[in-house]
């Protein structure tokens, strides 16, 4: 399950998901540009008309075909095109990755939890344990119930309460729509 069931959720998901990966593709071509643009300007310069020319072109066939020369400056300009890559993607791995593999883990344990008659206790005490407020909003959208009914309730095993409860957690985690 990789997106919340929730309209609104969904597309916060969807658009944080395809921003992350304009970034990607963004930080990718600004990479080959500045590999391009830093390539050509360490490259030699012909500037000299006529018959110098032809001299300048075979001077330069023989500078590039030395590896030693070469070769330095080459792997300095693809590791900074990879630097320019590397940082803003390694960036926004450690900011927005984490946080997307974690609703998608809990959203899977949730969902396997709603399955069973024990998940669906274990997600009636997480709606229980959410705060005050939130408990009080859930008692509200059920007819003639308080929290502390909803706790009873809970206690006692009362399958609707139970349901309600389950409901509203998964409500809150995006994984049904209200």
């Amino acid at each position: 399950m990789w997106y919340a069931h929730q309209p609104s959720r969904r597309a916060r998901q969807i658009i944080g998901d395809g921003a992350a990966l304009l970034w990607v593709a963004g930080w990718a071509v600004v990479a080959v540009a500045a590999h391009r643009v830093l390539g050509a300007a360490t490259r030699p310069r012909v500037g000299l008309p006529g018959p110098l020319h032809g001299v300048a072109r075979a001077g330069d066939r023989i500078v590039s075909a030395a590896p030693e020369g070469a070769g330095p400056v080459r792997l300095l300009v693809l590791l900074a095109a990879l630097a320019v890559f590397v940082v803003p993607v390694a960036l926004l791995c450690a900011l927005w990755l984490p946080r997307r593999i974690r609703w998608v883990r809990r959203a899977a344990a949730a969902r396997d939890l709603a399955n069973s008659e024990d998940g669906r206790e274990l997600l009636a005490l997480r709606a229980l344990l959410r705060p005050l407020d939130e408990v009080g909003r859930t008692a509200e959208a059920l007819p003639e119930t308080t929290p502390g009914s909803l706790a009873e309730g809970w206690r006692e095993g009362d399958p609707a309460t139970l349901d309600a409860l389950a409901e509203a957690e998964l409500i809150r985690l995006g994984l049904r729509t209200a």
